[in-house]
């Protein structure tokens, strides 16, 4: 007659939890580690002491199995397998003792210290004269600033509210309107110019985030920045809504 053997894996996967760690985590153990080497194991997982802890063992409907009290007995010689509970009590251990950063000294260094390195970014950069060191491109980025400035409080200044207009907007027919609004916005930095449409292809009512610059019906206001908009005597005209980033 034909011998048979119950073969089973080598490692098992439990859940581990513990008095001392807020979190379970799942770990994969070999079953030849004898008790002992397992605690080993898990004072790098709780935090716990290998001298002083106690391992129960729980199914998967968390019923209690029994204690793993014996550290010269190997894991596989208890009714361990997948999915089990681990549970680890250290009472000289408080519940979350090592999770608990409130009270590590933090490292800082004082901006004369940190100067005063020669190994850190900043002094790389430094050296290297980048980013906002390099005095040629911070003021070749200024400048470009400035000139967009003018460029756009040059254009605001032919825009006149009640005037008709045309905006333009990338990808789609121009949106034909009326000047309600020319000015600083609390929404956005520079200028902005706020426009009833002729047709509810608009984002608002002539309101944004709260506060009102001009009054229309809902999806009739729109606000977009100067560059977009020509002044000039443009007659009604019915189109399609679309989106774009740079309106409000």
């Amino acid at each position: 007659m034909a011998e048979y053997q119950v073969v089973t894996a080598d490692t098992v996967n439990v859940m581990v939890t513990s008095n001392i760690t807020q979190f379970p985590m799942q770990k994969r153990f070999q079953k030849s580690l004898t008790i002992l080497a397992l605690k080993n194991k898990l004072e790098l997982v709780t935090g716990g002491s290998a001298a002083t802890m106690r391992l129960s063992l729980y199914d998967k409907q968390d019923q209690f199995v029994c204690a793993m009290d014996s550290e010269t007995a190997l894991l596989g010689s208890f009714p361990v397998d997948e999915g089990m509970r681990l549970h680890v009590e250290d009472k000289t251990c408080k519940k979350g003792e090592f999770e608990d950063t409130s009270n590590i000294q933090k490292y800082e260094l004082s901006d004369e210290q940190y100067n005063s390195k020669q190994d850190t970014l900043r002094a790389y950069l430094e050296r290297t004269k980048q980013g906002k060191y390099d005095q040629a491109e911070m003021a070749r980025l200024a400048a470009e600033k400035e000139r967009k400035q003018r460029e756009e409080e040059a254009r605001a200044a032919t825009i006149t509210v009640g005037a008709r207009c045309e905006v333009a907007r990338p990808g789609q027919l121009a949106t034909r309107g009326t000047v309600r609004f020319c000015g600083p916005t609390d929404f956005s930095t520079g200028i902005w110019v706020g426009i009833q449409c002729d047709e509810p292809v608009g984002k608002n009512d002539g309101s944004v985030n709260g506060r009102r610059y001009f009054e229309c019906a809902d999806k009739y206001g729109l606000m977009t920045r100067p560059a977009s908009v020509t002044v000039g005597d443009f007659p009604e005209r019915a189109i399609d809504a679309d989106d774009d980033d740079d309106e409000m």
